[in-house]
């Protein structure tokens, strides 16, 4: 799927509010927080630093930590063994870390600016019945909220088209609960702190504590969107290796670990599937879900319209959380259907 930055309309009044700015972490509050590991992979990654192997493995044999990082002095560092230059620039680096601070998701408005980072380009579903409890009930919600709110137009607010999102997700999460017997949670407004950005994702899906699913819901932004949920899914991912890391008490070791995203305007539904070298996209166009009042009218064809657009979102959505909830597949197996299940898309 290729996404143009031409689409992005005029009227993008999204903005940082002040609240949102005051509230960022700074980097050093992120670092306090790192294990031994997690700061070596951290400095390695800050290439002005030009730390070489044995710089790193002082930092290793000291056994320092995040919170003993940011007190070290470039004396103890030298006193380690650590040559003067290393040291002095490390000493340096510590306190810019108290200045710098994360980017809040909602910053990202450019999709191209995103795109430096990655390279961006992606259906077997879980089969649903239409007689499926869940999914009945989804579609009298859906029309309950037609019937209060109307039909959604070029002019209606986000708030109201969350309204859609939400009921959908909820339903879908329930099927899912049902055919895994997993314990799964739905958290709208949630706070993801990844390395580089951090900020409040409208949706996230977890299973237990690891997050695996990340929505966005935009109603006129979707380039804004995709840009936003790519950011919000490598956050989470490396917020789900920090708490693995935790839980686990030592290096965690995955060979292929993932995560969903969806960008939706409630009206059109895209699916993303990140992992830690590839970003893909299950089709080149969205899935439609039409939210109109003449839905209210028993046995119109928009009705039944209706009901199959969203069996088609919800199935996708099923299938996607399915496979990723199923521990028991084996990291190689898994890999090959997700790659089968997005490189077939055209």
């Amino acid at each position: 799927m290729s996404v143009s930055e031409d689409n992005t309309p005029v009227s993008t009044s999204t903005s940082i509010t002040a609240a949102e700015e005051k509230n960022v972490p700074t980097l050093a509050e992120v670092v306090r927080n790192y294990k031994t590991k997690e700061l070596i992979d951290f400095l390695h990654k800050e290439k002005d630093l030009v730390l070489d192997d044995d710089d790193l493995k002082i930092i290793k044999k000291e056994k320092i930590t995040g919170y003993a990082f940011l007190k070290t002095t470039k004396e103890e560092l030298q006193s380690y063994g650590m040559s003067g230059g290393p040291a002095s620039d490390l000493a340096d680096f510590v306190k810019e870390l108290g200045k710098c601070k994360l980017k809040a998701f909602s910053s990202y408005k450019s999709l191209r600016e995103v795109l430096k980072k990655y390279d961006i380009d992606g259906n077997e579903t879980y089969q649903l019945k239409d007689e499926d409890d869940e999914l009945e009930q989804c579609i009298r919600e859906i029309k309950c909220r037609l019937g209060n709110m109307g039909t959604i137009l070029a002019d209606s607010n986000e708030a109201m088209c969350c309204e859609y999102i939400s009921a959908i997700l909820h339903a879908l999460l329930y099927i899912v609960k049902r055919i895994t017997n997993k314990e799964l949670t739905l958290a709208s407004q949630l706070e993801v702190v990844g390395e580089e950005s951090t900020g409040r994702v409208d949706y996230a899906i977890k299973a237990l504590e690891e997050l695996i699913c990340i929505t966005e819901g935009k109603l006129h932004q979707v380039v804004m969107g995709f840009a936003q949920n790519l950011i919000q899914c490598e956050s989470a991912l490396q917020a789900n290796k920090r708490m693995r890391k935790r839980k686990s008490n030592e290096e965690f070791m995955d060979d292929y670990n993932y995560i969903y995203g969806i960008v939706t305007t409630a009206t059109e539904w895209y699916f993303i599937l990140y992992t830690s070298n590839e970003i893909s996209c299950t089709s080149k166009n969205p899935l439609n879900i039409r939210f109109t009042e003449s839905v209210l009218k028993e046995g119109l064809e928009e009705e039944k319209e209706l009901c199959k657009n969203m069996k088609r979102v919800m199935e996708v959505i099923v299938r996607l959380l399915k496979d990723r909830v199923d521990v028991e597949k084996e990291p190689v197996t898994k890999k090959q259907w997700v790659q089968r299940f997005f490189g077939n898309q055209e």
